[in-house]
């Protein structure tokens, strides 16, 4: 059985869930999750949680992204983004120095309203089932995180690459949209490539193709305990162990207090722990039963 997390460079054209559907027979895995949507437009790192491994999505979903996008100035469009209808055009008269002001209005935490081609629900329906119907809902604006927002380079006359790092949560392409209002011209973002997810970079990502020709498709899997590797490991005695298993608390006197990666004394990941000082006490565990 597969179990594990694969870093896939998700290719332009794709929804995040079908690389999970293809994933899916490859592996011959019903559980198969993701950590992070991507639009089909974006590309980039998209980390797949496969079999016991989609039991970690949760602490992945939630972790900072860093992102590579362009921003065009001058087109607004319904979907704020390139692939949507064009609104209106406006010329372009801002210069570099003018978009590196705009940009300090949006770093720090800030709010954004949902776009309507969004996954977001409103009384039970996604925002883009009513958009493609013609129709717009009121939203609340939500809040979000922008922790990096710089200009990597000018793209043409009318055109940027921006670095994002940001929370969960931000639609980078109503940050464009929004910037774009900001200086009066109007934007979308016109390409999107994730640079970073859930700890993973572009380095640690396989191309699809890559994982549809490998022999061995398993041997491109990391292990679970890969996206935890920011906390400490601890090693159980058999004693802590078979009491872990079982849902107890392992003694652990002494222990510093926080979060551990958890084996057993023959080296196997069982749980992400928490340590009070005295006891261990299991957060999620992800041995096999």
């Amino acid at each position: 059985m597969a179990n594990g997390i694969l870093i896939v460079d998700k290719p332009q054209g794709w929804t995040s869930m079908d690389v999970c559907a293809k994933l899916r027979g490859i592996f011959r895995e019903r559980r198969v999750g993701h950590a992070g949507t991507l639009d089909p437009m974006a590309t980039g790192v998209l980390p797949v949680f496969l079999g016991r491994a989609t039991r970690a999505v949760e602490f992945a979903a939630g972790a900072d992204k860093e992102y590579i996008a362009a921003l065009r100035l001058g087109v607004v469009t319904n979907t704020q983004d390139a692939t949507g209808e064009v609104l209106e055009t406006r010329p372009v008269t801002v210069a570099q120095s003018d978009l590196e002001a705009a940009l300090s209005r949006f770093r720090g935490d800030i709010e954004q309203i949902p776009p309507m081609f969004s996954a977001v629900k409103r009384d039970g329906k996604k925002l883009y089932e009513l958009a493609r119907k013609g129709r717009e809902v009121e939203r609340q604006p939500r809040p979000v995180t922008i922790h990096t927002l710089e200009i990597v380079r000018p793209l043409g006359e009318d055109g940027y690459e921006l670095r994002v790092v940001c929370s969960k949560g931000t639609y980078v392409r109503t940050l464009c949209h929004d910037i774009g209002q900001a200086l009066g011209c109007g934007g979308c973002m016109s390409a999107l490539r994730r640079t970073r997810a859930a700890g993973f970079t572009l380095e640690d990502a396989v191309a699809l193709d890559q994982v549809l020709t490998a022999p061995d498709p398993a041997a491109l899997l990391r292990p679970v305990d890969s996206l935890f590797a920011d906390r400490p490991a601890l090693v159980l005695s058999p004693d802590g162990e078979r009491r872990l298993r079982n849902g107890a608390p392992a003694p652990l006197p002494g222990a510093a207090p926080g979060q551990y990666r958890v084996y057993g004394p023959g080296g196997g990941f069982l749980a992400l722990g928490r340590a009070d000082g005295e006891t261990l006490s299991t957060i999620k565990s992800f041995f096999e039963v």
